[in-house]
């Protein structure tokens, strides 16, 4: 059957042989020995569960890695504002983000876009508001912010050609 010669090949991987070099120096003359020592490692029901997560995690973390271009995907635009503004002399920049992103991934688009490593990152969930266009009542979008807080000395050039 061919689940129990899988089983079979993953023991025989792991019981492998290693080397071991011994070098002696003797009157500026090197003599090296091997040894060979078998090694087998035996796995107790424990280990196989943990190895069999570890696996599962692995494949579940390849579909979420991130691709080229996917920094711009989270990083919407900078919010420009006067309190945005204020807060920029302070190492801090505001940042329109995706619904979906968290600050980790905040956190990999600004040093992907701008080559700089964030201090910090908060986000901030603006709801919309509701307003009125005559009788009609509607709501203005739900906005995500991230406030980046950036390490004395760095800097995001955001007001070129303002």
């Amino acid at each position: 059957m061919g689940l129990f010669t899988k089983k079979k090949q993953a023991e025989d991987q792991k019981t492998t042989t290693d080397k071991a070099v011994d070098v002696k120096v003797d009157n500026d003359t090197k003599v090296e020995k091997e040894k060979k020592s078998p090694v087998k490692k035996q796995t107790t029901s424990v280990e196989k569960r943990v190895a069999v997560k570890k696996v599962s995690k692995k494949a579940v973390g390849q579909r979420n890695q991130s691709r080229p271009g996917d920094a711009y995907r989270i990083l919407l635009k900078p919010v420009i504002s006067e309190k945005a503004t204020i807060s920029a002399s302070q190492n801090k920049y505001v940042f329109e983000v995706a619904d979906k992103a968290n600050k980790v991934e905040v956190k990999k688009a600004i040093l992907e876009v701008y080559g700089v490593v964030p201090k910090a990152v908060n986000i901030l969930n603006q709801g919309g508001k509701t307003v009125r266009f005559g009788r009609r009542v509607g709501k203005t979008k739900n906005i995500k912010k991230a406030v980046v807080t950036l390490k004395k000395g760095d800097s995001i050039k955001l007001y070129e050609g303002i």
